[in-house]
This record gives C-alpha cells, sequence and structure tokens, in this order.
C-alpha cells in the first residue's frame, strides 16, 4: 500500500497529486458520455457518435473512477 500512497499523492504531473487528475479525469469522462446521451436528439453532430463509443467513455470513466477511489483509500489502508 505504500507504493500507491507514494504514487498516488506524489506530484509528478504538475502541481496537483496524480490521485486528483485520475478524479478529474474520470468526472471528465462520465460528463462527456452523459452530454453525448442527453443531447443526442438535440445536436446533430451527437447522432453520428455510435453506441460503441459512447459505452466506450463510460467504461473509461468507470475504469479511472475506480483507479481513483482504490488510490484515495491507500492512504487509510
Amino acid at each position: 500500500m505504500k507504493a500507491l500512497q507514494s504514487f498516488g499523492y506524489g506530484t509528478s504531473l504538475g502541481p496537483f497529486p496524480v490521485v486528483v487528475w485520475f478524479g478529474l479525469a474520470a468526472l471528465l469522462l462520465m460528463i462527456v458520455a452523459a452530454t453525448i446521451a442527453g443531447l443526442k436528439k438535440q445536436v446533430p453532430a451527437f447522432r453520428k457518435v455510435s453506441v460503441r463509443a459512447h459505452r466506450a467513455l463510460a467504461g473509461a470513466g468507470i475504469v479511472l473512477a475506480l483507479v481513483h477511489l482504490v488510490l484515495g483509500l491507500s492512504t487509510y489502508l
């Protein structure tokens, strides 16, 4: 767990720890997937996005959120 904690809270990617960047990336992917699903009828460009791409974005967001969770919990374990 010390390795996860060291990686997650190290500042190797700028001023913020890695755990923050993973959380922001997961949030962004989930917002994009939800926007595609919610505005598909109103925005013509979103109609061209396939269901496979939408599911891939959502799946990547879930995976990043789980990594974010593990890195965040590594402090307490």
